[in-house]
Formats: C-alpha cells, structure tokens, sequence
C-alpha cells in the first residue's frame, strides 16, 4: 500500500509546527479567563476556538495556547489526543463518516467499513496522504432506517452498500447538498449533468 500512506489524527505532520492562531483568537482565549476557575480549565474552549480558526490544532496552536494557559506544551497535547473531536493535522477534503449504531451494523456497515480501509488505506480519524479523504466513525448519524449510513461532509449518502461506495468515492460531487437543508427530507432527484469530465 506504498502510495496510499495514511496520516494519522495523532501524528505530528511532517511538514513542521503548522500555522498559528490569529491575535483575535488569542484575545477570545483570554477572554474565558475569568469565566473559570483555572486557566488549565479554558484549555478546551482554547482548543476548540484553535480547531475553528485553522480546521485543525497545529502544533503552533498548541504551543501558543500553552503559553497563554501557562501550561507545559505537554499538557496541551495530552488532552489534544485524547479528545477525539480535535484533528492535529488538516483533515480531508471530504470528510466519510460512518455510523456505527447498532441498526447499520444490522444492515452491513462493519462490511463498509472494511470496504473504505482498503480502498483508501486509512482507518478512524486518519486522512489519505493526498489530502482528498478523511473517514470517522460516529456513533449515530440518526437515519438508522436507511442503513448503512455514510456522510461525505454534511450529505447524507443512505444504504450504502460496499458497490455504492465506489460510485461516491469517484463522484467528486458526493459531498455537495441537492437543495437546502429545508428540503433534505425529501428524496433528491439527481441532474446528470454535473458529471461530464
């Protein structure tokens, strides 16, 4: 699986420390400070504040977020890596989630779930090596009559069986909404017309 090395949510990216947060978020940080009882205790509206700004806690992030909770950088990344809400290096640009209730287990999510791992190579909270696809696995994705149930970023895609998954993966059009989200009950028609290359 040379080509296809997956980045790991936890790993540091090898690119180095990544960006920084703007002053703005910095100012935002501080502003919690009297809120609480500690400043350790800000550390994850910080991180969420961080993760907001860039999509991510970089380790620029969390340095600065160290510095500003008087914290060792250690302690910033303990609690980054056991969260697993927080990403330390940019996620895909689509994002797969897949549900692992109990019902899509009934109806073969654990086979798509194999499926995606050896399409892609990665596995829960990783990322392809090309940026394009990073897969989760959440607890409920509340459509557990239509399992399995994947969500390419905020579009639902409902029975999807290991055949189907190729087609979403290759469509680069998986993730856009049909319609607002007012009309996401309804079935949407597809138009065609989106897939000339």
């Amino acid at each position: 699986m040379g080509g296809w090395q997956a980045i790991d949510r936890k790993t540091v990216p090898a690119n180095g420390m990544g960006p920084g947060i703007s002053d703005a978020s910095k100012e935002k940080i501080r502003s919690f400070f009297p809120r609480y009882p500690s400043k350790r205790a800000v550390m994850l509206p910080a991180l969420h504040i961080a993760q907001d700004e860039l999509g991510y806690v970089s380790l620029t992030a969390m340095r600065q977020i160290a510095e500003l909770l008087e914290l060792p950088p250690a302690a910033v990344m303990d609690v980054v890596t056991f969260y697993t809400a927080f990403w330390t290096h940019p996620k895909g640009e689509k994002q797969l989630m897949l549900c692992r209730s109990l019902t899509c287990e009934l109806l073969g999510a654990d086979k798509l779930r194999e499926r995606i791992e050896q399409k892609l190579g990665i596995k829960d909270h990783q990322t392809t090596k090309d940026g394009k696809f990073s897969f989760m696995i959440e607890e409920c994705l509340a459509a557990c009559d239509h399992g399995p149930c994947l969500m390419v970023n905020e579009k639902m895609h409902k029975c999807v069986t290991p055949e189907k998954l190729d087609q979403i993966l290759n469509d680069p059009h998986s993730d856009r909404l049909d319609q607002p989200r007012s009309d996401l009950y309804d079935a949407p028609v597809h138009n065609r017309q989106h897939h000339h290359h």
